[in-house]
């Protein structure tokens, strides 16, 4: 198996609510690696994909269709979120420039142990951290 890999909540999103069908197709595959432990997301991820499913793309998601793929997805490692986290996600807005909400990504992502993040939202092939963004769709 290869390194670990973290996935951005814009991956998710493709997976589940696009027109782009050539997009939703690599976000599904790698959401089929996340069912097989190779790729991990946090729980920040989680909550940003459920607001934008159910708040921000149109047509928005039923609750009860959400609720039923989040229990697809339970199987799916979930990097933990704490104190430790929210200070990394500050150092890399403050050597970075990143918003604190993409700082929690890398955060998470370096405590996840993971070598590369999956975005579109990221510049592809920036380092944080030692860690790659790579954009699937590139």
């Amino acid at each position: 198996m290869s390194a670990i890999e973290f996935l951005d909540t814009n991956i998710l999103v493709y997976a589940y609510h696009s027109g782009e069908l050539h997009k939703q197709k690599i976000a599904q595959s790698l959401i089929d690696r996340c069912l097989l432990g190779e790729v991990v997301l946090s729980s920040q991820v989680l909550a940003e994909f459920a607001t934008t499913v159910l708040h921000k793309v149109r047509p928005a998601m039923r609750p009860a269709d959400l609720r039923a793929l989040l229990n697809v997805l339970t199987p799916i490692k979930l990097v933990p979120l704490d104190a430790g986290v929210v200070h990394r996600a500050v150092q890399a807005h403050e050597h970075y420039g990143l918003h604190f909400y993409d700082g929690l990504i890398v955060a998470a992502a370096e405590r996840g142990g993971c070598a590369r993040i999956w975005s579109e939202d990221m510049n592809d092939g920036q380092k944080y951290f030692g860690i790659t963004v790579e954009n699937p769709f590139i």
